[in-house]
């Protein structure tokens, strides 16, 4: 029995895993990576749990890169406007390569193959690379599922998985943490249960106000170098006539990576992983033009003087 009769079949099956795929890729939006983590600015946050692949550099900084021969590794700087505030969406690249998988399957879907009829041998080879395509696609999306459905723990000692809303404080009844599990990068400054609450609290606060375009909240919760990324941000979008609403931040998991202690100022960095609704919206007629609920792996950094309050300093993707 010839595999060309089963050529629909497999093209149907590619077009659904695709549609998987390019689903997951919307729900995993790129972000900003931006900030400062005093002399670590530069070196990759340990791995944890939460976030076992090393985060992306810091694109965006004003600590400047360690100088030649330094013990510190150096990576370059690349000031980049992002579009959305946190939450920017795919670029060319991602619609490029959507576009040639879409051709190529529809191609096979209509017994064109990928790259049309070229007969004989070329059709042949075609056909297992039609083949071997709908295998790494599904794949993907049966990791990327696997992924999407794993039981989510708390913060490696762990926070309560409890909403957080315009007044995080608020719902911060009943929740207790375990025993908290050693830094992966290791804590030089005995971060404590009631420290890694608080960055959970700050995680909804610093959204919430960024939703509310409230510069004043922000400047509470965040670094003056941190403010004026958002603040630049914020004004980008008001320039466009659109406003970043979110909503229904919910941290899923999350764990600290390492704390440590430069001068009289403190650093601890810790790995979220939260559910959040995100939306662009019309400032004129109050229409979605774009978003809605996603998720997201984020290595947040913040940092305090001794004995004062924390401040968020940096935030990069995972």
């Amino acid at each position: 029995m010839s595999f060309f009769r089963f050529r629909p079949l497999l093209a149907l099956g590619a077009v659904a895993a695709a549609l998987m795929m390019i689903a997951a890729v919307a729900d995993a939006a790129p972000r900003v990576n931006a900030g400062s983590r005093g002399t670590r600015t530069f070196t990759p946050p340990a791995a944890t749990q939460t976030a076992p692949t090393p985060a992306r550099p810091i694109e965006r900084t004003m600590t400047q890169p360690p100088q030649p021969g330094s013990t510190v590794a150096a990576r370059p700087t690349t000031p980049a406007t992002q579009p959305g505030g946190f939450f920017n969406r795919p670029g060319l690249l991602g619609g490029l390569a959507a576009g040639f998988l879409g051709a190529g399957l529809f191609g096979l879907l209509f017994g064109h193959g990928m790259t049309g009829g070229l007969g004989g041998l070329a059709s042949f080879l075609g056909l297992v690379l039609q083949i071997g395509l709908v295998a790494i696609v599904a794949y993907v999306a049966w990791t990327w599922w696997q992924r999407r459905h794993q039981p989510a723990a708390a913060f490696a000692g762990g926070p309560s998985l409890r909403d957080i809303g315009p007044d995080p404080r608020a719902n911060s009844g009943g929740g207790s943490y375990a025993a908290a599990a050693p830094a992966a990068g290791g804590d030089e400054i005995g971060t404590t249960p009631a420290d890694l609450e608080h960055f959970e609290h700050m995680l909804g606060e610093i959204q919430t106000a960024y939703g509310a375009e409230d510069l004043g909240r922000m400047r509470a919760l965040l670094t003056p170098e941190m403010l004026s990324y958002f603040a630049e941000e914020l004004s980008a979008n008001a320039s466009r006539g659109v406003s970043n609403r979110v909503s229904d931040v919910k941290l899923l998991q999350g764990d600290l990576a390492e704390a440590w202690r430069e001068g009289d100022r403190d650093y601890a960095t810790v790995a979220l992983r939260y559910a959040i609704k995100d939306e662009m919206i019309d400032r004129a007629t109050g229409r979605v033009v774009e978003g809605g609920p996603q998720e997201a792996t984020e290595v947040w950094t913040f940092t305090r003087v001794r004995g004062g309050a924390w401040l968020l300093s940096a935030i990069q993707q995972v």
